[in-house]
């Protein structure tokens, strides 16, 4: 006889937002379910943020090598032990997984089911031979990677970024399809560990960002030794020996060891058996509403699968949304221009709120703030002079957006992330007292510029004058 459990959340995946869920429903003493099919963790653990950036980390190391000359240090050539760094990057998950492990949910009073999980009603999911009637269903299955349908790609080993860090040998050329901020943060970690690396792109090699952002990036980028062919396209692949030879449109021919899909996601509905439980979703996910809920009243989603951006930090933010909703019966509503995002390249480009373009398209006045990391004194130490900050102002001071590019760009953006939200106008950044020397005074010194004007302000320049004829 099939078991039937009656929770009063199931949540389905286990990944970085669906976690989320479970760890905050667990400790406030909600019954919980847990399915998931896969590892505990989800992509963000073991296929995505953690393993890449622990990569990144490690070609950071080898290029710093290479550049020790401007610091008085002998340069050398670094000599990198594929199988010893990915080493390193299993190492680097594995001392974060047990935060993720089944074994600290049961410990949470959580029941964990590893098996698939399939809708067969409104109100009812099957997994592991167990019928699941919840009060409140959330989706949390995230998103895969989008293979292009490339004629012959089928036919060769086409890595993602979910099978990259399980290479037995180091590329001699990666051919990367893709020229977002997977495809470029994986472009330059493995070229600064000794790869040759080509990036074909259909259109703009980062074109999500602001121009003024990506084209200091794809500089480095070039300046590294990555070769980036935009306005691109690939007609066909085929096997060539131990390797792949690319055709482009056009009849241009390129041979690679290795190519690397990176050129988007898809969203993780397949098998879930959505239409029995009346939930309406694409290609790019479940249809939601502000506040997350599916055409079902019963069923969210949240994270990737919720469709709009795919980041671990938006997962979370979704789930917090979803429990003010299920749990308090708080009204929650999606901002995802609050959201912030980060692209972990050497410089690294970090943005949140709205963009100059965003920004003139629903403001009838704006200013635009800029300070040079140049002309930042802890930069020129570190001899990280490349990039900007740049802040986005409506007429009234109120600050709109921000975005930085440059060492350590994804540690500064805190301080916008949070003057944003809080409807903070410049003065309150302006007027900040921060340690010397840091990176963070860039951003206090784009805030200053914003008062530069009124210095020329001839009445101030009167009144000033008239003060001092008193002492």
């Amino acid at each position: 006889m099939t078991d039937t459990l009656t929770p009063d959340l199931c949540v389905i995946g286990a990944g970085s937002g669906g976690l989320s869920v479970v760890a905050a429903a667990a400790a406030m003493g909600v019954s919980v379910v847990l399915v998931e099919k896969g590892v505990m963790g989800g992509d963000c653990l073991n296929y995505g943020c953690v393993p890449s950036k622990a990569l990144i980390a490690a070609a950071h190391v080898a290029q710093s090598m290479r550049e020790a000359g401007r610091f008085g240090i002998r340069p050398v050539e670094p000599v990198v032990d594929l199988g010893k760094t990915l080493d390193h990057v299993r190492s680097v998950i594995a001392e974060i997984a047990p935060n993720d492990s089944q074994a600290r949910f049961t410990a949470m009073n959580v029941q964990v089911i590893r098996a698939a999980g399939r809708f067969t009603g409104r109100d009812k999911l099957e997994a592991g031979g167990k019928i699941i009637r919840a009060r409140r269903f959330v989706v949390a299955t995230g998103s895969s990677p989008s293979v292009p349908p490339i004629p012959g790609l089928e036919q060769v080993r086409v890595l993602t970024n979910e099978t990259i860090f399980s290479l037995d040998r180091m590329p001699t050329r990666l051919v990367v399809l893709g020229g977002g901020p997977i495809g470029v943060e994986l472009a330059q970690a493995f070229r600064r560990l000794g790869c040759d690396v080509i990036v074909l792109e259909q259109a703009k090699v980062l074109s999500r960002e602001d121009p003024e952002f990506a084209d200091i990036v794809t500089t480095r980028l070039a300046r590294d030794g990555v070769v980036l062919r935009e306005n691109v396209r690939v007609g066909r692949v085929e096997s060539r020996g131990d390797g792949i030879r690319v055709f482009l449109e056009g009849g241009e021919q390129i041979d690679a060891s290795h190519l690397l899909a990176a050129a988007g996601r898809k969203a993780n509905v397949e098998g879930l058996g959505l239409d029995a439980a009346g939930v309406r979703y694409t290609p790019k996910g479940i249809e939601t509403t502000s506040n997350l809920r599916s055409s079902n009243r019963r069923i969210y989603a949240v994270g990737d699968v919720a469709g709009g951006m795919q980041f671990t930090h938006a997962a979370n933010y979704h789930a917090g949304l979803v429990l003010r909703a299920t749990l308090f019966r708080l009204r929650a509503r999606v901002k995802n221009h609050l959201i912030p995002r980060v692209t972990f390249t050497d410089p690294q480009i970090a943005v949140t709120g709205l963009s100059e373009a965003e920004a003139r398209k629903s403001h009838k006045k704006i200013r635009v703030l800029r300070w040079p990391f140049a002309d930042n004194d802890r930069a020129q130490a570190s001899r990280e002079t490349a990039g900007h900050v740049k802040v986005i102002l409506a007429g009234n001071g109120t600050i709109l957006g921000a975005g930085i590019v440059g060492a350590d760009a994804g540690e500064m953006i805190a301080l916008w992330q949070l003057a944003i939200t809080q409807k903070m106008k410049i003065g309150a950044i302006a007027g900040l007292v921060l340690p010397y020397p840091t990176l963070a005074e860039a951003s206090k010194r784009a805030a200053i510029t914003s008062f530069t004007g009124a210095l020329s302000n001839k009445w101030l320049r009167r009144l000033l004058g008239l003060l001092r004829k008193f002492g």
